[in-house]
């Protein structure tokens, strides 16, 4: 989008669930923040059940710059990042999260570093994970090793959504209609020239996440099936080792009933084969029933999310 003659707008997409707390908090920090370019502030509604959505109509009834999506049920976070940037209107979007994790003093730099027209988009990274657990900090950093090793797709330690990026960058991305999104990958995936920044990890300014460990975990596997097909080639690999191991096993113990001239000795070499061949063909159906359950899931061509109610800003505030 170019506004021809006008001056240019920033888009803020800000993904909300059950965020009450923190809207206005986040709402007035970005306001402290020097941009010299028309605002817009896109909040999607992911299906909160507490005060978020009755908060969001009233900051646009006294703040006629913000727009909001009201989500029908909960759809997730990248869904709600899709609906907003479809829903910009900016010649510029930036995805930021609402806790102010991510710092808002950092838009002008990296606004800045896009419109120089050397980048397509500026994202940032975390330096480091202090406040955080250090199991849940460990399996994040596991989860950035695994990834970069079986996908060709690489992602940059510690990378956050919270990014600026051009229209064409943006159209690009809204390109990609799966319904099994995965952020990150995403954005790394439609290419572009990407700058990052680093920064110190900010704590919530209110209010308890709502990302629960298991959540993550549900979350590090899409994104593996999503960018990744070595589990596959994993599986077939142990097919195939399996296969070679059971014929030498057989071979064995046909041997050595021979020389014996036993028949009951070799049952527990036949219980233990049986067994160890049945755990990995159990391994095996699970790892291609998750991409079979993505393919079921692709096929149905579902909308990525519906949205109960939409307000559009009337206009724009710098």
């Amino acid at each position: 989008m170019q506004n021809s003659g006008q001056k240019e707008i920033l888009s803020i997409v800000v993904p909300v669930c059950n965020e009450e707390d923190t809207i206005q908090i986040f709402f007035d920090a970005i306001q402290e923040v020097s941009l010299d370019i028309l605002v817009e502030f896109l909040f999607v509604d992911d299906g909160s059940t507490d005060g978020t959505l009755s908060l969001l109509r009233n900051l646009s009834k006294k703040n006629s710059a913000v727009s909001y999506i009201s989500f029908s049920r909960n759809f997730g976070k990248d869904a709600a990042i899709y609906a907003g940037m479809k829903q910009s209107r900016g010649d510029f979007v930036a995805i930021m999260d609402v806790d102010l994790q991510d710092p808002p003093e950092l838009l002008p730099e990296m606004l800045a570093s896009v419109k120089t027209g050397k980048y397509d988009s500026v994202g940032t990274r975390r330096s480091n994970r202090s406040g955080e657990g250090r199991v849940r900090s460990w399996f994040s950093v596991q989860f950035y090793k695994l990834i970069n090793k079986m996908s060709e797709t690489q992602l940059v330690y510690g990378v956050r959504d919270f990014r600026v990026m051009n229209r064409q960058m943006v159209n690009g991305i809204l390109q990609l209609c799966e319904n099994q999104r995965f952020s990150k990958g995403i954005f790394a995936w439609v290419g572009f020239r990407t700058k990052y920044i680093p920064y110190e990890n900010h704590k919530r300014v209110a209010g308890n996440s709502s990302w629960t460990f298991v959540e993550l975990f549900k979350y590090a596997v899409e994104g593996i099936v999503s960018f990744s097909t070595v589990p596959l080639t994993i599986v077939a690999l142990i097919g195939l080792i399996t296969f070679f191991l059971s014929v030498m096993a057989g071979i064995f113990i046909v041997i050595r009933a021979l020389v014996s001239n036993t028949s009951v000795a070799g049952w527990p070499s036949m219980v233990t084969i049986i067994l160890f061949i049945g755990g990995l063909q159990m391994l095996s159906i699970g790892v291609i029933g998750r991409y079979l359950s993505a393919i079921f899931i692709e096929s149905k061509h579902r909308p990525i999310y519906i949205a109960k109610e939409i307000h559009h800003s009337s206009r724009f505030i710098q």
